[in-house]
Protein backbone atom coordinates (compact mmCIF):
# COMPACT_ATOMS: atom_id res chain seq x y z
CA UNK A 1 0.00 0.00 0.00
CA UNK A 2 1.53 3.30 -1.01
CA UNK A 3 0.62 6.98 -0.92
CA UNK A 4 1.08 10.10 1.12
CA UNK A 5 0.42 10.13 4.86
CA UNK A 6 -3.24 9.96 5.81
CA UNK A 7 -4.61 8.08 2.78
CA UNK A 8 -5.59 5.00 4.78
CA UNK A 9 -2.69 2.68 4.05
CA UNK A 10 -2.80 0.98 7.45
CA UNK A 11 -6.56 0.38 7.49
CA UNK A 12 -6.60 -0.89 3.92
CA UNK A 13 -3.50 -3.06 4.40
CA UNK A 14 -5.04 -4.67 7.46
CA UNK A 15 -8.16 -5.70 5.54
CA UNK A 16 -6.15 -6.81 2.51
CA UNK A 17 -3.83 -8.92 4.66
CA UNK A 18 -6.80 -10.49 6.44
CA UNK A 19 -8.48 -11.27 3.12
CA UNK A 20 -5.33 -12.91 1.72
CA UNK A 21 -4.19 -14.56 4.93
CA UNK A 22 -0.85 -12.78 4.62
CA UNK A 23 1.21 -11.07 7.29
CA UNK A 24 1.20 -7.27 7.43
CA UNK A 25 3.95 -4.79 8.24
CA UNK A 26 4.25 -1.02 8.57
CA UNK A 27 7.22 0.66 6.90
CA UNK A 28 7.11 3.28 9.65
CA UNK A 29 8.43 0.60 12.00
CA UNK A 30 11.63 0.45 9.93
CA UNK A 31 12.44 4.16 10.35
CA UNK A 32 15.43 4.97 12.52
CA UNK A 33 14.62 7.27 15.45
CA UNK A 34 16.45 10.12 13.74
CA UNK A 35 13.94 10.00 10.85
CA UNK A 36 10.95 9.88 13.20
CA UNK A 37 12.32 12.77 15.27
CA UNK A 38 12.93 14.78 12.11
CA UNK A 39 9.40 14.25 10.80
CA UNK A 40 7.81 14.82 14.22
CA UNK A 41 9.55 18.20 14.34
CA UNK A 42 8.00 19.12 10.98
CA UNK A 43 11.13 18.63 8.87
CA UNK A 44 10.67 16.62 5.66
CA UNK A 45 13.01 13.71 5.05
CA UNK A 46 15.55 13.94 2.28
CA UNK A 47 16.35 11.20 -0.21
CA UNK A 48 19.51 10.52 1.80
CA UNK A 49 17.38 10.07 4.96
CA UNK A 50 15.06 7.67 3.17
CA UNK A 51 17.59 5.47 1.38
CA UNK A 52 18.79 3.33 4.36
CA UNK A 53 15.14 2.99 5.43
CA UNK A 54 14.08 1.79 1.99
CA UNK A 55 17.01 -0.60 1.78
CA UNK A 56 16.11 -2.14 5.13
CA UNK A 57 12.52 -2.63 3.95
CA UNK A 58 13.78 -4.18 0.71
CA UNK A 59 16.00 -6.57 2.64
CA UNK A 60 13.14 -7.51 4.98
CA UNK A 61 10.88 -8.26 1.99
CA UNK A 62 13.60 -10.54 0.61
CA UNK A 63 13.94 -12.31 3.97
CA UNK A 64 10.19 -12.88 4.16
CA UNK A 65 10.08 -14.22 0.60
CA UNK A 66 12.99 -16.58 1.33
CA UNK A 67 11.04 -17.87 4.32
CA UNK A 68 7.99 -18.45 2.09
CA UNK A 69 5.93 -15.57 3.47
CA UNK A 70 3.78 -13.25 1.40
CA UNK A 71 3.30 -9.83 2.98
CA UNK A 72 1.22 -6.70 2.72
CA UNK A 73 3.36 -3.69 3.55
CA UNK A 74 2.44 -0.07 4.01
CA UNK A 75 5.04 2.35 2.68
CA UNK A 76 4.69 5.84 1.29
CA UNK A 77 6.95 4.91 -1.68
CA UNK A 78 6.38 8.42 -3.00
CA UNK A 79 8.95 8.45 -5.79
CA UNK A 80 9.58 5.95 -8.52
CA UNK A 81 13.22 5.79 -7.41
CA UNK A 82 12.01 4.67 -3.95
CA UNK A 83 9.78 2.02 -5.52
CA UNK A 84 12.73 0.92 -7.65
CA UNK A 85 14.68 0.18 -4.44
CA UNK A 86 11.78 -1.87 -3.08
CA UNK A 87 11.49 -3.75 -6.39
CA UNK A 88 15.11 -4.90 -5.94
CA UNK A 89 13.84 -7.33 -3.30
CA UNK A 90 14.07 -11.01 -4.11
CA UNK A 91 10.29 -11.12 -4.50
CA UNK A 92 7.59 -9.77 -6.76
CA UNK A 93 6.73 -6.34 -5.36
CA UNK A 94 3.44 -4.78 -6.47
CA UNK A 95 1.89 -1.50 -5.45
CA UNK A 96 -1.60 -0.34 -4.53
CA UNK A 97 -1.48 3.46 -4.79
CA UNK A 98 -4.14 5.10 -2.63
CA UNK A 99 -4.81 8.45 -4.21
CA UNK A 100 -7.16 11.28 -3.35
CA UNK A 101 -7.56 15.03 -2.92
CA UNK A 102 -5.20 16.85 -0.57
CA UNK A 103 -7.94 18.63 1.43
CA UNK A 104 -9.63 15.32 2.30
CA UNK A 105 -6.30 13.76 3.29
CA UNK A 106 -5.41 16.78 5.45
CA UNK A 107 -8.78 16.49 7.19
CA UNK A 108 -8.15 12.80 7.87
CA UNK A 109 -4.71 13.55 9.26
CA UNK A 110 -6.10 16.19 11.60
CA UNK A 111 -8.60 13.69 12.98
CA UNK A 112 -6.10 10.95 13.80
CA UNK A 113 -4.05 10.78 16.95
CA UNK A 114 -0.89 9.02 18.02
CA UNK A 115 1.01 9.37 14.74
CA UNK A 116 4.32 11.20 14.46
CA UNK A 117 3.61 12.66 10.98
CA UNK A 118 2.23 16.20 11.31
CA UNK A 119 -0.26 17.57 8.77
CA UNK A 120 2.27 20.32 8.02
CA UNK A 121 4.37 17.78 6.05
CA UNK A 122 1.54 16.82 3.70
CA UNK A 123 2.50 19.48 1.13
CA UNK A 124 6.08 18.18 1.02
CA UNK A 125 4.76 14.65 0.50
CA UNK A 126 2.60 15.78 -2.41
CA UNK A 127 5.64 17.64 -3.75
CA UNK A 128 7.62 14.39 -3.78
CA UNK A 129 4.76 12.19 -5.00
CA UNK A 130 5.21 10.51 -8.36
CA UNK A 131 2.11 8.46 -9.18
CA UNK A 132 2.56 4.96 -10.50
CA UNK A 133 3.77 4.90 -14.08
CA UNK A 134 2.02 2.64 -16.61
CA UNK A 135 5.01 0.27 -16.66
CA UNK A 136 4.99 -0.21 -12.86
CA UNK A 137 3.38 -3.32 -11.40
CA UNK A 138 0.41 -2.00 -9.50
CA UNK A 139 -2.93 -0.27 -9.44
CA UNK A 140 -4.15 3.21 -8.51
CA UNK A 141 -7.26 3.28 -6.32
CA UNK A 142 -9.38 6.25 -5.23
CA UNK A 143 -9.28 6.55 -1.44
CA UNK A 144 -12.82 7.97 -1.48
CA UNK A 145 -14.10 4.43 -2.14
CA UNK A 146 -14.91 2.35 0.91
CA UNK A 147 -12.12 0.22 2.32
CA UNK A 148 -13.94 -2.88 1.09
CA UNK A 149 -14.20 -1.43 -2.44
CA UNK A 150 -10.51 -0.49 -2.41
CA UNK A 151 -9.48 -3.99 -1.35
CA UNK A 152 -11.80 -5.63 -3.89
CA UNK A 153 -10.41 -3.40 -6.65
CA UNK A 154 -6.83 -4.18 -5.60
CA UNK A 155 -7.45 -7.93 -5.41
CA UNK A 156 -9.04 -7.96 -8.84
CA UNK A 157 -6.51 -5.66 -10.52
CA UNK A 158 -3.56 -7.61 -9.11
CA UNK A 159 -5.21 -10.94 -9.93
CA UNK A 160 -5.17 -11.96 -6.27
CA UNK A 161 -8.90 -12.58 -5.86
CA UNK A 162 -9.40 -16.02 -4.35
CA UNK A 163 -12.81 -17.58 -4.94
CA UNK A 164 -12.30 -19.82 -1.89
CA UNK A 165 -12.10 -16.85 0.48
CA UNK A 166 -15.26 -15.30 1.89
CA UNK A 167 -16.32 -12.29 -0.14
CA UNK A 168 -15.80 -8.91 1.48
CA UNK A 169 -18.96 -7.67 3.09
CA UNK A 170 -20.59 -11.14 2.96
CA UNK A 171 -22.50 -12.31 5.99
CA UNK A 172 -20.91 -15.18 7.89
Amino acid sequence: MMGVAGVGKTTTAQLLAEQLGWMRAEADEFHPHTNIDKMASGTPLTDADRMPWLESIRDWISEQAAAGHDVVLTCSALKRSYRDVLRQADARVRFVFLHGPAPLIAERMQQRSGHFMPTSLLDSQFGDLEPLHPDEDGVTVDLRDTTHQIVTTALTALNLANPDLPQLGAQS
